[in-house]
Parts: structure tokens; sequence; C-alpha cells
């Protein structure tokens, strides 16, 4: 009894995606063996054969029913078993013939490596009639070992030419190493990937103790040790839906870091960001702050990324943790608290609250300069609101750095009426915009010394909140120990203005982190999305500038299509050939959205799946997705932020859609159309960067001058297809 009770078993990622391509029929059969095997993988009755031809002599084959085996590793010593992959009889023995588990020496991950005929690629041409050196060349061999590289990979290593050979080697390499070679060839330097990863290297690694290096973070990125039947069918519940369980080491290191105080996430879209905000979340709940008083905060900038949000911690959260995490995004939990305090004043929350005051405070418009009615609302946005301006000689002293056209005091002088006026009728109407119920709120927190009770605030899609808004988040918990935990991407900006976390009282300085490999999109598509924001300038929220040095992707697929049709008749022409191919592909609907820059669109589109008999699904305002309904989903590019899809056809993709006309309109000075460019960009970014496999860009007439530098297909339903 004592011996079964020290038995472990751990499932890989890759016996989850093998398991996830079963039909669903034969499905139970492995259910109900990962069951029993679960229960006790010692019991003789398995019969665990031998491969014959098998690099790996530890590897066994499972009978599971006449069809299907399972791929199990038991290592000669130690009461561990490890369930590596699942197949048909055939391709389980062709699957296992050429793998090998192996405990790196260097970085004491458990790696599952592919051994094969070395074969000299083909970009390896003579120069000269000398060899072109290997494209890494100039490190050692204890180099590329310290990197996660391995010895019975090393010749084959030497044998990469270019990154194309080196995108060829992604199946036999762990991903540590295929990661820290990619950074190598995409230009880091060797000590900055070496920090990258920040492993232990004086450590002695014992490399048949595989019991032990299941500890590791390079082994927890693709093994998980099953302590239950529970946990184990949960795990065959949502075989893909690896973020569950599977982080990368930077990820897991962010989410259980101590920290001295606030902490700053960026990566790029797809990076995993708010797989590790909501970790931390967890981890911070249930490691940390255990108390039943103690309580989390999580918050971002819509309610539809809350209410999603609530569901990724719901599926990984036992419910005593999940009570003590406050989900709300930041507006609605503003309007909560006001409303608690008996706050009178109604926060103009939409346009139309607010935009009767303000065309009656614009009569006050001065004739005396050529200042158009936009130039005044950029101004009151980023100048009044934004420093909390409220007489004239504050506006005197005002920053107006980044505004483009400069005003003297005279023209100040002029201008101030109106806002003046603006603010005058919204008191009397008892109307306070979202900017001023924030101040408002800090000052009665700042006032009645409120203690809320919140242990950590963790703060989701950072780059769109504003100066008020992390001024306000600075107040809701105490200044110490893993306060605030910041994640954001100022390259996915669409709705705020850049800030600096500096100027709010978060001081970040030793505590920013950032997150580089994008698991969600292909690199074809990757690159696709980031040229479109070429020489965008992109802040770091914290007055610093932002590449994407080193973002890579790990899957590859076809290039994005992009489609420009001669009507909208073709168009949808073009749109259902595409949908019809990939429902055949794919055998649903489901993993396809359709999106578009407007709602007004959207019921367009919505109108002619109705007529053309597509089942379709629209993904609202202010409803989570419903990822079980069957039919091609259908949403604005702002609603699909947060959601990701198998496939994005972006549609109506046409000059004065993108961007928009009406966002583009009346803006006379060079900055406000600049950022205003720059969040439509961002926008079309977002939007494409929700694809796991493929995009399609259709557009119809002239098409968006962001996508005039991209090479456009014949417009043939086969051509589209293929």
């Amino acid at each position: 009894m004592s011996e079964h009770l020290e038995i472990k078993v751990a499932i890989s990622a890759d016996f989850l995606k093998a398991f996830s391509r079963i039909p669903q029929a034969q499905q139970k059969k492995v259910r109900e063996f990962v069951d029993q095997f679960q229960n006790n993988p010692a019991s003789p009755g398995y019969n665990y054969e031998t491969i014959h031809g098998c690099v790996d002599p530890n590897l066994r084959s499972a009978r599971i029913d006449q069809t299907y085996r399972a791929i199990i590793l038991k290592p000669e010593s130690g009461n561990l078993y490890m369930l590596l992959w699942v197949d048909k009889h055939d391709e389980a023995y062709a699957w296992a013939s050429k793998r090998k588990l192996i405990i790196h020496p260097d970085t004491g991950g458990i790696q599952v490596i592919q051994i094969k005929e070395l074969e000299t690629p083909k970009t390896a041409a003579l120069s000269a009639g000398e060899p072109m050196p290997g494209l890494f060349a100039a490190y050692r061999d204890r180099q590329l070992r310290r990197l996660g590289v391995p010895d019975e990979l090393m010749e084959s290593v030497r044998h990469v030419f270019s990154e194309c050979d080196l995108d060829a080697m992604e199946g036999m390499l762990a991903q540590e190493a295929y990661e820290s070679l990619s950074l190598l060839a995409g230009g880091f330097d060797y000590e900055e990937v070496v920090r990258e990863y920040e492993r232990e290297t004086e450590k002695k690694v014992d490399t048949r103790n595989f019991v032990a290096a299941l500890d590791n973070l390079d082994s927890q990125r693709r093994f998980k040790v099953v302590e239950d039947a529970l946990e184990l069918q949960e795990l065959l519940n949502s075989p893909l839906e690896q973020w569950r369980v599977f982080l990368h080491p930077a990820q897991r290191r962010f989410v259980e870091m101590m920290a001295n105080g606030p902490v700053r996430v960026l990566g790029g879209a797809g990076t995993g960001k708010t797989v590790v905000a909501v970790h931390r979340a967890k981890w911070l709940a249930s490691a940390l702050f255990q108390k039943p008083t103690d309580r989390i905060l999580f918050t971002t900038y819509t309610r539809n990324l809350a209410a999603d949000i609530q569901e990724y911690l719901r599926a990984i959260c036992p419910a005593e943790v999940l009570k003590r995490i406050d989900v709300i995004n930041l507006d609605a939990w503003v309007s909560g608290y006001l409303k608690k305090v008996g706050y009178g004043s109604t926060i103009a929350v939409a346009e139309d609250q607010w935009k009767v005051c303000w065309d009656d405070a614009m009569n006050l418009k001065s004739d005396d300069y050529d200042l158009s009615d936009v130039f005044y609302r950029d101004e009151w946005d980023q100048v009044i609101q934004s420093q909390g301006i409220s007489n004239l000689t504050e506006y005197f002293r005002a920053s107006r750095a980044g505004r483009g056209r400069r005003l003297s005091r005279e023209m100040k002088k002029a201008i101030w009426p109106v806002f003046e006026e603006y603010r005058a009728l919204l008191s009397e109407k008892n109307i306070r915009e979202l900017p001023d119920a924030y101040r408002d709120c800090r000052q009665l927190l700042a006032e009645q010394g409120k203690v809320l009770g919140y242990r950590a605030v963790i703060v989701d899609e950072a780059q769109d909140f504003g100066q008020e808004a992390f001024k306000l988040i600075r107040l809701l918990v105490p200044e110490g120990t893993n306060d605030l935990f910041i994640v954001g991407d100022a390259h996915q900006r669409i709705y705020g203005h850049p800030i600096v976390l500096g100027r709010c009282g978060i001081k970040i300085q030793g505590r920013s982190r950032k997150l580089r490999v994008n698991y969600r999109t292909t690199d074809e598509t990757r690159r696709f999305a980031t040229s479109i924001l070429t020489d965008q300038p992109i802040d770091d929220l914290d007055g610093g500038a932002d590449n994407n040095k080193g973002y890579l992707s790990l899957t590859h697929g076809p290039e994005p299509k992009v489609i420009c049709c001669n009507s909208l008749r073709e168009e949808e022409e073009i749109i259902l050939s595409i949908i019809k191919q990939l429902e055949v592909d794919s055998g649903s609907l489901s993993g396809i959205c359709i999106t578009c820059r407007t709602n007004n669109l959207v019921q367009q589109y919505a109108d002619f799946l109705a007529r053309s008999e597509i089942p379709y699904c629209r993904i609202e305002a202010h409803s989570t997705h419903d990822q079980k309904h069957d039919g091609v989903r259908l949403a604005t590019m702002h609603r699909v932020k947060g959601i990701e899809f198998d496939h994005i056809i972006l549609v109506a993709a046409n000059e004065g859609i993108i961007p928009l006309k009406k966002v583009m309109e009346g803006l006379d000075n060079t900055v406000s159309s600049t950022e205003a460019e720059a969040k439509e960009r961002s926008l079309l970014y977002v939007a494409l960067t929700r694809a796991r496999k493929r995009a399609f860009i259709t557009s119809f007439g002239e098409s968006s001058s962001f996508l005039r530098t991209k090479a456009c297909p014949p417009i043939t339903p086969a051509n589209v297809a293929s």
C-alpha cells in the first residue's frame, strides 16, 4: 500500500493534444483507460510492450483497445509513469520510435526530443567553394548546451544555416532550446538570452531522477503531475485549454514572483499576459493572502473583458479562492463605490450624456482664431481633464507637450470660456465625466482614510487606462509587497492615451518584465499584423519606448490573405467560399469569426449570413463569448479583443472604414491625427492577432490605405481557399 501511494503519474501537453484529435466516439475508451491508469499504473494488466527500434529504451506501449495505443515512459528507477502520446497503433509506434526523453544536464528540464537522420539543409549553399558558416557557428557547444540544446541534437543545430532551417527543426527541439536559438537568430546577444530564462547554472543536475526533474520550470511547461482522478478528468474535458496548467517558465516566474512593490509586465498579442494575470490572482489568493478577509481586486478596462476574466478564474480557482477575488472593470467599480457612499451626481459614460452641454458651451467659441471643434474637444480631454485644471491660471501653467499647435496666453484666454461654461453646465445638471468621478473617488478615499481590504490589485489591459485611473488604482491598496501587478501592451492601445506610471505614484523601477513568445498566432500572421504598426512610436506605459524585439511565434501556417474585391456582392461571394472551405477543413463553423469596424456593419453582414442560410452567433457588447454555440461568430473589431478564434475573416477593410472616416475627420493638428491613426492601426493589429490558424482580409471598392503595401491575390474561390 505504501508503495502505491508513492507512485507518481504525470501527463504531457502532447498527450492532451493527441487526445483532442481522436474522434469523440473513441475518446470514451481513452478516458476509461487513463482513469484506471492514474489509479494504479503499476497494474500487471496493462501488459506494457517494448517498442522495437525505439531510440528510448524507457518508452512502452499500452493497449487501450484494438485500435488505440498509449505511449508511456517508465524510467529504469523510481515509481514514475508518464503519459506521453495516444494514437492508432501504427501512428503511435511511429511517434515513439523517434522520440527520446532526457533530463537536460544544464537546464534540468525534462525534454522530449526527436532523433532522426541529419539532412543537410538546402540553404547550405557553397560560397566561393567553401561551405557557408552555420547560423550558430560563433557559439561553442557549451554555450548552446546552456540554452537547452541537447548533445543528441548538437550536430543538427550546427547544420542550421538560416531561420528557415531553424524553423524546420522546431519539432525536434524542446521549446526552450528552439526559443533561445530563435532569439539569437533574431539579433539578441547571448547574455540577453541567458538572462531571459534566469536559470540556476550552479546547481548539479541528476540526469536520471525524473521525479525531481518534474519540479523544474522547463519541465512544467509540458508535464503535469496528476494528483487525483477529478483533476485528470478536468484536463481531458478541455485538452486544448492548456493555459490552465502549462505555463512558460517566464510566465510562471511572473505569477509566483515576490515583489517589493508594483510590477509591470509587457508583451505582444498572444504572449499570455491575461493568463499570467489570472494565475497571479489565483496564486496571491491561495498562497499569500489566505485569510477569509483578504481580498484581491482584478480590474480591466471594459465590462466584456471583466466578464471573460471571471470565467477564466472560475476555470482554475477553487470556490473558496474565487470568492475572495473581485473581478470588475474600473468604471463599474468607481460607479459602485460612489453610489454606496451617497454620491449624488450622474456619471457621464456615454457621449449622449454630455453632448448637449458641450454643444451649448461651444456657442462661446472665439472667432478670433482658426481652431476647429475637434481641437477644442481634444484640448479638453488631453489637457484640461487629464491634468484636473479648474481655472484659467492653472491653464496658463499647464503642460501641452505633444499637442502640436502652440497657444499663446491670449489664445488660451480666448478659448477658456468654452471650458468654463462646459463645467458650469455639467455642474448645473449634476453630471460628472469619468475623470471627474475618478478624482472625486480619490478625494473621498483620502478624506475618509478608507481601508478597502484589498491586499493586491491586478490590472489587465493597462494601456487603455488613463492617468486619473492609475492615480485611483494607487490608492486602492496600501503600498507594500505584491501590491500592484500591471499587464499591458501599448501596441494594442485602442482607447486611452499614453500615460507615465511614475507620475501616478506607481514606481516600477527594477520590477519591469516582458513576455516574448506568442502562443496564439502563427508567425506568418504575427509578422503581417506587426507590419501594420511599422514606424508607429510605441510607449512602455512609463515614459519609455517599447518595441517587438525578440517577439516570436512558435507555430506556422499560411500567410494572411488580402482579397480586394470590385463590389460588395463579389466580397460576399468570396466570404461564402472561405467559410465553406474552412468548414470542410475543420468540420465546424464555430472556430470562424467575421469581424468588422462598426455595429452597423455587423448588422449588414448578419443579414448577409442569414440570407445565405449560414448559422451565426453575434458576440454582443456586454456579454461573454458562448463557445458552445454552433455557427460563425460575428463581432466588431473592438469586441473581439481578449478572445481568440481559429480563423479571422476581417471584412469591409475599405478606405473610410479602416481607418474610420468619422474618427479621422476634423483632426487639424499633427499629434491628434497621429494618435488617432495609431489607435486605428492598433485596432487592426488587435483584430488580426485573434487568429490562431488563418487570417483573411476582404474589401470592396477602394481598400484601406493600411493594406495597400500588401499583395492582393486574384479573386477566385479556388485561389482564396488554397
